[in-house]
């Protein structure tokens, strides 16, 4: 087999297009192969189809995988033809997309390899700048939110993800049951939200069953501003509601830390992350030895055995049970004269319809927040992001299970 054959084939250049010369520079390490479109063929319009005569050529690089040790580039005078309705257009190449520099196999080994490893390495390994890659991971994105169906999704997640210091937010919704982030967007209010439920069509918004999210309200009105029926939808993350009593039994430990050792008691030393945790959390050896603190008089004994007996609240398959056990949890939340516990059963009482929703959706935000430690490895791989389109495409191309490689023609 003949060189030019061999490229021809190894490109899938078949007619009016052909493999011209291949020419080997050892000097530099590089293989050109220069194509060519047979003159006698016509030339179509490549937004509408139509034919077209011929107005000029230009001359067009692109990187390709690599022969063997040797850099491989594609060069190809380009015809340009004038059409009718859309004046003067370049007619598509099999090899590339459209205002690419890549070959479509060139991009799929890029995109496979940023999927496995972080963009400078990616650039270092293939000989590329960092906006080489930067740019064929925008196109990749734009390809796959193109392509991405517009299908009912049941059940979603709202969370937010920091961006940068200074409270700087991006807002993520996923897919709970596919595991894939479906959108960003900037900033945690409600107009982020509502760009997202503004894009769904009335079909997608009446399919949602469920919507898992924290207690910000924010995300709460425009969730209900727009999804049918959404007051028995929304369901407030059992962990965020942990996270709450977490935060008012260690006000109650650093309060109660500070009297204890005015008065030379350090019972409560160095055990601030044996009261975060949950019973179930412990080694056999370490419950035994928290076994003291834990029945002891301490206030933060006993603001830890309120925050570990709502977790039976989250067992429950009856609303109506439920809402009976909260009742009684409640009341001896608000008579245990601490104060963090009493702030945050007053505010899970003004929550708790969103609360009792759990008993029939059973969902949580546990796959948002899998989700963003992928986004956090995503961040410290790129040493953080210099705007948010970078970090929102990052998001999408990681979080996003899109069909982001070109497809061969």
């Amino acid at each position: 087999m003949q060189d030019r054959d061999l490229y021809a084939r190894i490109l899938g250049i078949e007619a009016p297009w052909f493999v011209e010369d291949c020419d080997l520079d050892e000097a530099i390490g590089e293989v050109v192969i220069s194509l060519k479109h047979d003159a006698s063929a016509g030339l179509n319009c490549p937004e509408c189809g139509q034919a077209m005569p011929g107005y000029d050529s230009r001359l067009r690089r692109w990187r390709h995988l690599d022969t063997c040790q040797y850099r491989t580039i594609v060069v190809c005078e380009v015809p340009r033809g004038k059409c009718p309705e859309h004046g003067v257009r370049q007619i598509r190449v099999p090899w590339a997309e459209e205002g690419g520099r890549f070959t479509l196999l060139f991009e799929r080994l890029v995109i496979d390899w940023l999927l496995e490893s972080s963009r400078s390495a990616v650039a270092r390994r293939l000989g590329l700048s960092w906006h080489e890659v930067h740019t064929l991971m925008q196109r990749a994105v734009r390809r796959g939110l193109a392509r991405r169906r517009q299908e009912v999704v049941r059940r979603l997640g709202v969370d937010e993800k920091s961006f940068q210091k200074r409270h700087e937010y991006v807002t993520t919704v996923c897919d709970l049951d596919r595991g894939c982030v479906l959108y960003v967007g900037d900033h945690r209010k409600q107009e982020t939200l509502d760009a997202f439920y503004q894009g769904l069509s009335q079909e997608q918004l009446e399919g949602i069953e469920a919507v898992a999210m924290d207690m910000w309200d924010p995300y709460y009105n425009s969730t209900l501003e727009h999804v049918p029926d959404a007051e028995g939808k929304i369901v407030f993350d059992k962990f965020h509601v942990s996270q709450h009593l977490n935060q008012a039994v260690d006000a109650i430990r650093r309060w109660e830390h500070k009297q204890l050792t005015a008065a030379k008691d350090e019972r409560l030393k160095g055990t601030r992350y044996d009261w975060l945790k949950g019973a179930a959390s412990f080694t056999r050896e370490r419950w035994q030895r928290f076994a003291d603190l834990r029945r002891s008089t301490l206030r933060t004994a006993r603001g830890w055995a309120l925050k570990e007996t709502f977790g039976d609240f989250w067992e429950y398959y009856s609303s109506r049970g439920a809402e009976a056990f909260f009742d009684r949890w409640y009341g001896w939340a608000v008579r245990s004269r601490l104060e963090p516990i009493k702030k945050k059963a007053h505010m899970l009482k003004r929550r708790l319809a969103n609360l009792l929703t759990y008993a029939r959706h059973r969902i949580t935000n546990a796959m948002s927040e899998s989700l963003n430690s992928k986004i956090q490895w995503v961040k410290y791989t790129a040493r953080g992001f210099r705007n948010r389109e970078g970090f929102r495409n990052a998001i999408y191309f990681y979080c996003g299970k899109l069909d982001l490689h070109p497809h061969q023609p």
